[in-house]
């Protein structure tokens, strides 16, 4: 299974994420994701999980959501610190041992495992700005294992 991974959109989706995802079977979004109409517009590629970032003020998304794809676990939440969780997100990371843990806010990738548990952020996919980074990325899983491609925008 193929799972398209994306956050930071802040109000913008570009276009290229359209054909990148075409044949993903989930998108997940951790968080800023600035305008409902981009889960709408995400939707028509696949299914799609969005999580509240720190700057979506008013929008109705779950501060984390938990889902299982491909028989593995995926905890989503916009702010983590992965060598240091916060005790709120640490606990619900004991609780759920989830097999990886989505996120985004610092605009940049991020991979590595740790505790077992793989911790991952796709980078900063919002609006070009000069010489900010952007991308986006699949997981590809197979139900024991889970493989990372980013992807340029």
């Amino acid at each position: 299974m193929k799972l398209g991974i994306i956050s930071d959109t802040h109000g913008f989706l570009d276009p290229k994420i359209k054909t990148l995802f075409a044949d993903v079977s989930h998108i997940l979004h951790a968080g800023d994701i600035g305008d409902p109409m981009i889960e709408l517009e995400l939707n028509f590629i696949a299914p799609t999980t969005v999580v509240l970032g720190n700057t979506d003020l008013g929008l109705s998304y779950k501060e984390t959501e938990v889902v299982e794809l491909a028989a593995q676990k995926f905890l989503v939440h916009h702010i983590v610190n992965p060598h240091a969780p916060a005790d709120k997100l640490k606990a619900r990371i004991e609780r759920e041992r989830p097999d990886a843990v989505i996120f985004g806010h610092t605009h940049k990738r991020f991979c590595e495992t740790i505790g077992g548990i793989l911790f991952f952020n796709p980078g900063y996919s919002g609006k070009p700005k000069l010489g900010t980074e952007r991308s986006a990325a699949i997981l590809h899983c197979d139900g024991k294992s889970m493989r990372h491609e980013f992807m340029n925008l």
